[in-house]
């Protein structure tokens, strides 16, 4: 089934779009075209064929939560411009006003 500028000009109403009449007797093969392609790769997607979002199946990877020993406060704090109370001293960025 062919797509006709007036389908074309139903569509574009629907989405608020203006057309001219040169616009939709230009986009109507287009649009046609568009269509008839996702069709044919519709017609491709068999029965045991399931839809997917990826090619591959994606897993997320875990590793278990260690615990282990940090950096020093001293080491970490040595090359830190400002220092106040074993913690970094860094400028005001906001009112605390409340």
């Amino acid at each position: 089934m062919a797509l006709t500028a007036q389908d074309v000009a139903r569509l574009a109403d629907l989405a608020r779009i203006e057309l001219s009449e040169e616009e939709l007797a230009r986009l109507a093969p287009q649009l046609d075209v568009i269509l008839t392609a996702v069709a044919s790769v519709a017609e491709v997607a068999e029965q045991d064929v399931a839809p997917t979002s990826h090619p591959v199946r994606l897993e997320n990877v875990y590793r278990t939560d260690e615990l282990k020993p940090s950096w020093p406060a001293e080491t970490m704090l040595a090359g830190a411009p400002a220092v106040e109370d074993d913690h970094f001293r860094v400028p005001r960025i906001l009112d605390e006003e409340a």
